[in-house]
């Protein structure tokens, strides 16, 4: 279980590397190069192949795991390795997979601003959640598999793994110009979250590698839709002000929405 796990913490790694590359910006100046910082909006919201690598490997990862012998094999013995140790089952996941995007907030009320304002973030936040409610319920149906502990058949993917993965990536995002190591400080919490899905029997592997991805996919496509939502919002009006907020009651995820013109 160790092996599998820090194969996916290195591969979260790379893709700080990935992009802390794509942040630097080369410019020509009087026949000199200078090296600095890219923080525009036009290029946070831009769409990028790069971006992709990585929720692609992770979910990729996550379907076969449902269909190659080898993969789920290793599903088996992961979780035969966790009841051995007969952890005790907690429900702290279910809190911490908003604790990243939670932190965000909180370190703008305190004064440790991110990217966005709060109006812009909450919009970019709550269309993540949205994106990715609405990509893994309709799959835990649609594929049917059983969970480890046999309650139900809908483990893939895992969504409590795919919201903590959204969260730490909104927290990536807002904070990887200003603070890296606070940016990448939330995929820890995020990483937990997944851990706790399989000591709770709740979920295989494979199901917390591919809400990994569906999570970092999400919070990609909305920081990528952000500018047309905006704009449908009325962003450009100076007279017109809105409002996002995401929230989450009874394990159902929801929006609100609030316009002044």
């Amino acid at each position: 279980m160790k092996s599998v796990l820090s194969s996916l913490l290195l591969i979260i790694l790379s893709f700080q590397k990935i992009y802390a590359q794509d942040s630097l910006q080369v410019e020509k100046i009087n026949d000199s190069t200078v090296i600095s910082k890219n923080i525009s909006l036009d290029k946070t919201h831009q769409f990028s192949y790069k971006k992709l690598i990585v929720p692609t490997v992770l979910i990729s990862y996550g379907v076969a795991s449902l269909s190659i012998d080898a993969l789920k094999r290793l599903n088996s013995s992961t979780q035969y390795e966790i009841s051995e140790h007969k952890p005790d089952h907690i429900k702290l996941d279910s809190y911490t997979q908003y604790a990243p995007a939670a932190l965000v907030y909180g370190l703008n009320a305190i004064g440790v601003e991110g990217k966005h304002n709060l109006r812009d973030r909450s919009i970019i936040y709550g269309t993540s959640l949205l994106i990715v409610t609405a990509v893994t319920v309709p799959l835990k149906h649609a594929v049917k598999e059983e969970r480890p502990d046999f309650s139900n058949t809908l483990s893939f993917p895992s969504g409590h793994t795919s919201i903590s993965f959204a969260s730490a990536q909104f927290m990536f995002r807002e904070y990887r110009d200003s603070n890296l190591l606070l940016a990448v400080s939330g995929y820890s919490l995020a990483v937990f979250t997944g851990v706790y899905r399989m000591l709770n029997n709740k979920h295989w592997f494979g199901d917390v590698v591919g809400g990994a991805g569906f999570g970092i996919l999400s919070t990609e496509l909305a920081y990528w839709l952000y500018p047309k939502i905006n704009n449908l919002l009325g962003g450009k009006k100076e007279n017109s002000s809105s409002m996002i907020m995401p929230y989450y009651q009874k394990e159902n995820v929801g929006i609100g929405f609030v316009k002044n013109f």
